[in-house]
């Protein structure tokens, strides 16, 4: 996905419920009462594709730590999902509904701070939109090398990005 349709997505609600619409009418988006277990589930999955990141990283399988980075942030996305009772069987179903449910518009970065960070703001949604632009590189394409530095960097954002789900998972408890 580019940033322009992510920018669509963000901007227009009436294409966002549309296609929010048609996913839960083929049931790639279902509602479901929250499950701690499946939530904590999510949770730990996330944290476990960090640890697999940090150790390749070592080993220099820099394609399979961009994969995990992506696969991270996606697990704590679908925790959150959880709390607010949905169930994703797609990425882009569940970014949509990320956008949806967890995407502010008109709160600015003192009102996140004031908040201690419950919402996502755009550069989260970016960081989501990217990691999974460059995991599908990493993963579909023919090239085998990916530097370090990049895959260090994705990491790092990962980390923070479930971290920040983190605090929203347990805030929404």
């Amino acid at each position: 996905m580019k940033e322009y349709d992510l920018n669509l997505l963000i901007q227009d609600k009436e294409l966002l419920n549309s296609r929010i619409a048609e996913f839960t009418e083929t049931s790639v988006i279902r509602r479901q009462k929250p499950e701690s277990a499946e939530i904590r589930g999510h949770i730990e999955k996330a944290v476990n594709n960090l640890n697999f990141v940090k150790d390749n990283l070592k080993l220099g399988y820099h394609d399979w730590c961009i994969t995990g980075c992506y696969y991270a942030s996606y697990h704590a996305v679908l925790a959150l999902l959880m709390t607010k009772g949905y169930v994703s069987r797609s990425h882009l179903a569940t970014l949509c509904l990320l956008i949806k449910e967890f995407y502010k518009k008109g709160i600015d970065k003192e009102d996140i701070e004031l908040v201690d960070g419950l919402f996502i703001d755009y550069q989260d949604l970016l960081f989501y939109v990217e990691s999974k632009n460059k995991r599908e590189d990493a993963t579909y394409s023919s090239k085998r090398q990916y530097g370090k530095q990049l895959a260090e960097s994705l990491r790092l954002k990962a980390v923070l990005f479930v971290n920040k789900v983190k605090g929203m998972v347990n805030s929404a408890k």
